[in-house]
């Protein structure tokens, strides 16, 4: 019964891990921003049957009655009037035959428009990810912040009271206790800050997972990230959603000029009616025919259409290619930074372990009066400073890594 008791009290004080992954598929789940891209997919996909209908039949049923109507009617070279009511019903068909491909290239543009707005969820959701990570890493370098910040309280208050005992025995001044006691207020008020900033973290990303995030959760290290998903310009290039998008947008704006073009042309389209009409006289009427609609003149909106068309697909190239340049420069700047944080890491390691050592042998200087009070507070700033600093690289690092994969639409 007390083994059973004891392994409760152990799973129940054991703390919980909030995955980077589960994080991310919850913000993925949640975020309103993607909920809002997939409804443009779903509206994309409506144009498309919209585009697509003026492919079938149109068909339409007409009626009319009148309570009375003047009708003319000669006899013996004179013209005879009589009011009379009347009604007619009849249904019409229309049906494209050809338009030139401007309702083809207006589906194309359409279809198109909708790989666009699946790019554009893609991008979305790296862009999602890649803040969630952010924030993530954030919590957690923070997290480790107050770890530091509490070690670095806990050592100056017990420099503080081995100060005192000191003073009292006569080994040490007023002077030393007093520094160590101001050097503890501040120590305080460095670890309320670092506490205040973890909360913030927390805050952030509980809204971006939409959901409150546990007092006691533990969030993993990443810290040894490793730089597989890195890669060559190239394939970054050809793996952007965000440069993938616009390269549609290029061909759509081709397909537009296409059905601009169309427009000049006209359409052949057959007809066919049926109307049964009952006024004076009762017959019906019926009608099967192709018909020619050619524009000759629309006051030069077609024409000007079809320029605006040509700017448009011209203004997509150039846009294509401006992002081309960003990303080039982007991606090579990160490379540079990620290089530059690793020698980073590697500096502030040693500068840890050499801060570790010199505060132990200050330390027992100081005990042994070989040390002042100053020394002592150089050597805990200086380890500080070492361990903020190798928390800061690693942050910098993940980040960079972090932003490489959303310029690749990673949500990894």
């Amino acid at each position: 019964m007390l083994l059973i008791l004891s392994s409760t009290i152990g799973g129940t004080l054991h703390a919980q891990t909030l995955t980077l992954q589960d994080c991310i598929q919850k913000a993925l789940r949640t975020h309103p921003d993607i909920k809002r891209f997939v409804l443009q997919i779903r509206h994309s996909n409506k144009e498309i049957d919209i585009a697509q209908a003026d492919y079938l039949p149109h068909i339409s049923l007409n009626a009319e009655y009148n309570p009375t109507r003047t009708y003319v009617m000669p006899a013996n070279d004179m013209f005879r009037t009589r009011n009379n009511d009347g009604w007619q019903m009849g249904a019409t068909l229309k049906q494209k035959i050809w338009d030139f491909s401007k309702t083809f290239s207006l589906i194309k543009a359409q279809k198109t428009l909708e790989e666009i707005a699946k790019l554009s969820l893609k991008d979305a959701k790296a862009l999602l990810a890649y803040k969630v990570k952010l924030q993530y890493e954030l919590a957690f370098v923070q997290e480790k912040a107050i770890a530091v910040r509490k070690k670095d309280l806990q050592a100056k208050e017990e420099l503080y009271n081995q100060a005192e005992v000191l003073v009292e025995q006569g080994l040490k001044t007023r002077a030393d206790a007093t520094r160590f006691l101001s050097s503890t207020a501040v120590a305080k008020d460095n670890l309320s800050i670092a506490d205040s900033n973890f909360t913030k973290a927390k805050t952030v990303l509980s809204l971006y997972i939409g959901e409150p995030i546990p007092q006691g959760v533990e969030f993993e290290n990443n810290s040894m990230k490793p730089d597989t998903r890195l890669t060559n310009e190239e394939t970054m290039l050809q793996d952007s959603p965000a440069l993938q998008s616009l390269q549609k947008n290029i061909e759509r704006s081709k397909f537009l000029y296409k059905a601009t073009k169309a427009s000049h042309y006209g359409s052949i389209d057959a007809v066919a009616s049926y109307t049964y009409q009952d006024t004076l006289n009762t017959y019906d009427s019926t009608l099967i025919g192709i018909m020619l609609n050619i524009p000759l003149y629309s006051g030069g909106r077609l024409f000007a259409q079809e320029k605006q068309a040509i700017i448009d697909r011209e203004s997509t190239k150039n846009e294509y290619e401006i992002k081309v340049l960003a990303l080039k420069e982007e991606f090579e700047s990160l490379l540079i930074d990620l290089k530059s944080y690793g020698q980073t890491i590697k500096a502030k390691s040693s500068q840890l372990e050499a801060a570790k050592q010199t505060k132990e042998v200050v330390n027992g200087r100081y005990q042994e009066g070989l040390a002042t009070y100053i020394e002592v507070l150089d050597a805990t700033a200086l380890m500080l400073d070492a361990q903020l600093g190798l928390l800061q690289a690693n942050y910098n690092r993940n980040s960079t890594i972090y932003r490489l994969d959303y310029l690749q639409g990673s949500t990894e």
